[in-house]
């Protein structure tokens, strides 16, 4: 089987690569990465059985690049190219319309031009916007999207789904909850608090910190991601939550604080982002039913990652250099000054 991932260079997709080419002796895989600030050759050192990957760097948004990737065709796209951090949405919204919406509706068109291959469309469960402090969202939650992020995604959805009805696309659609774990860039909450802990510097904590995410570890992710592309309906949504992983922001951070030994002195409430969304909650009865079990506990898998980060500080004090100061003090200079 040949599997065309896009974005595999990043966080989810690197993990996901290295996940199926530990699980299925049967796929070959074609990576297709931009290389931008979050994508990282790094992440796939180590690869298991490195002979079946091969990497082409391109735009998903480029219908040449595309079609360079399917080559002689595939029989399965992993669609995780996206543009995906909020703040970055708030300052500049272009670059995820480009990736986001125009890389999606450029992997349909040569899909149909194809005629054949099944679509894994990975999005998330931001596009409900929020919740509530009750109930969980379910996979015909209304959209909702409140930050320029989760509308570039819910657009990319309706654009599969529009697929499946107009076109007869061969799709289905993900949407998962915050993932955590190794190889994840340090603008995101975790990866964030885990490595300014260990400079001892401070921990920028939006508002009261009192919001509420549901966890899941990226390895449970794929896992998921890999069950829905074999047993999952054409059109259908699937909610990917994590294992018992609801908590509040600030419980995460003094999590990691106490993991490391670290103050609660370092923690720094600073102005909150816009239109902040208060609660996610996933219900995953739908993937459950597809055989799908997460295997991480939160706790525990907050220590591996924490470990992981402590493990491999090259590859984080790396990833911080550059261009990602310049955003660091864009974002948080004057919150925390």
């Amino acid at each position: 089987m040949r599997i065309l991932v896009t974005g595999g260079a990043g966080f989810i997709g690197s993990n996901l690569i290295h996940y199926l080419l530990a699980t299925r002796p049967d796929v070959e895989i074609v990576n297709l990465d931009k290389l931008t600030y979050a994508g990282n050759l790094q992440n796939l050192e180590d690869l298991p059985d490195a002979r079946r990957h091969t990497f082409l760097r391109g735009d998903v948004a480029e219908p040449d690049d595309v079609a360079r990737a399917f080559g002689a065709g595939v029989d399965q796209v992993f669609h995780l190219a996206a543009e995906s951090h909020v703040d970055r949405s708030i300052l500049d919204s272009r670059a995820f319309i480009h990736s986001n919406v125009l890389g999606t509706q450029t992997l349909i068109d040569r899909l149909r031009r194809q005629g054949h291959g099944r679509l894994v469309h990975v999005s998330t469960d931001e596009v409900y916007g929020s919740l509530g402090p009750a109930g969980r969202f379910t996979e015909t939650s209304p959209l909702d999207p409140t930050s320029p992020y989760a509308a570039s995604k819910a657009a990319s959805d309706l654009l599969v789904l529009a697929a499946v009805k107009t076109h007869g696309l061969d799709a289905v659609v993900t949407r998962c909850s915050n993932n955590y774990g190794p190889y994840q860039f340090p603008e995101k909450l975790i990866p964030l608090m885990i490595t300014n802990a260990l400079e001892d510097r401070p921990l920028p904590v939006y508002g009261d910190g009192r919001q509420v995410r549901d966890w899941i570890h990226v390895r449970d992710h794929c896992a998921a991601l890999e069950v829905v592309s074999r047993e999952g309906r054409r059109g259908e949504i699937y909610n990917i939550g994590g294992v018992g992983g609801e908590r509040e922001n600030l419980v995460i951070v003094r999590t990691i604080l106490a993991a490391l030994g670290k103050s609660a002195a370092l923690i720094r409430h600073v102005q909150d982002r816009p239109a902040h969304d208060r609660r996610y909650a996933i219900c995953s009865d739908r993937v459950l039913g597809l055989g799908w079990r997460g295997q991480f506990d939160l706790e525990a898998g907050l220590r591996e990652t924490v470990r992981w980060y402590q493990e491999h500080r090259a590859w984080w004090e790396a990833v911080k250099s550059g261009a990602y100061r310049s955003y660091y003090e864009q974002q948080y200079g004057k919150r925390l000054g």
